[in-house]
């Protein structure tokens, strides 16, 4: 059996990406996906989620939680790198589920179901995880890790000067977690941007009459295309897709304890992550942060991960 994880994303194309990594590595028993709000809204991010599963069609169905609305949320509008459905405009249709879940719901009744044995994988915004705990605060105790994707040691952001965005979108979910007694581990920006890949990727997908090589295909030109013509770059970042490494892979980074918080309310630092580095701190080490990784690994990692992930589709 294999470890148990939860997987929690705002279902942009490097999300798909890592649930395609991770949804089939018999090394994870993938209990569910859920979605949050992020990248699209909580409407699109629940329909990409049941397009994403639907495309993929794996044997085993995990469980899926329905996003909903963050409070306080910046008008953000990521649509120039990922498309207006998220997925590079593929307009995937999808059959309503009736009567689901929300996500911090099901985040919460598997963690009861299974204490201490699952790991909650986040890619997006904290604010599912941050609603569970605040749903029923003895969740903190009995989750085995959580691995984030999120924040930049570096000041320097993604989506601001100095924020990164799923930190942005909603800081003060992002400090709660953080804060939290739980086992954390962060990927910040500064390590998954590391990572960056170029055309020749799309001829290292897995075979196009594979159900997941059809599926990357359709979603990742869109990428490509926007990079080129929004930032003026000729490869991607899948910073999501380096997040799940992170819990197949660990053994390609490295880590350090760090005393970390996130800054909520600056009208130029909203969703910064505060590392305290100074000799006598007055923050405590709180959270496990990856400082380095052996980037040309990832990448070989990733794209084998893809392939191999194809087979057992």
């Amino acid at each position: 059996m294999g470890r148990k994880v939860i997987i929690d994303c705002d279902m942009g194309i490097d999300d798909a990406i890592a649930i395609c990594m991770a949804l089939y590595d018999p090394r994870l028993e993938v209990l569910a996906i859920t979605a949050t709000e992020g990248c699209v809204n909580a409407d699109q991010a629940n329909h990409n989620l049941q397009a994403i599963i639907s495309e993929l069609d794996p044997d085993k169905y995990p469980r899926l939680g329905m996003a909903s609305s963050c409070e306080n949320a910046p008008p953000v509008n990521t649509s120039y790198l990922f498309g207006e459905d998220g997925l590079g405009n593929t307009g995937f249709e999808v059959s309503q589920r009736q009567h689901a879940q929300t996500s911090e719901k099901l985040i919460g009744d598997i963690i009861r179901s299974n204490p201490d044995e699952v790991c909650i994988l986040c890619l997006g915004p904290l604010t599912n995880v941050a609603k569970a705990f605040k749903r029923n605060p003895t969740l903190i105790n009995r989750v085995d890790q959580i691995i984030m994707t999120g924040g930049s040691t570096s000041g320097k952001g993604n989506i601001t000067a100095a924020a990164e965005f799923n930190f942005y979108f909603d800081p003060q979910s992002a400090r709660e977690v953080i804060n939290s007694r739980a086992t954390k581990t962060l990927l910040p920006l500064d390590i998954t941007e590391t990572v960056s890949f170029g055309l020749g990727l799309l001829d290292e997908l897995p075979e196009v009459n594979s159900r997941m090589g059809h599926f990357l295909r359709q979603i990742l030109p869109f990428a490509f295309r926007a990079y080129r013509q929004q930032l003026g770059r000729e490869s991607i970042c899948l910073n999501d897709a380096i997040g799940a490494l992170a819990l197949l892979e660990p053994q390609l980074f490295e880590f350090e304890m760090m005393a970390g918080d996130v800054e909520t309310q600056g009208e130029l630092t909203r969703g910064t992550l505060v590392v305290d580095r100074r000799s006598q701190p007055e923050l405590r080490p709180n959270i496990n942060v990856a400082t380095k990784l052996r980037s040309e690994d990832a990448y070989q990692y990733l794209v084998d991960q893809l392939v191999t992930a194809s087979r057992k589709a």
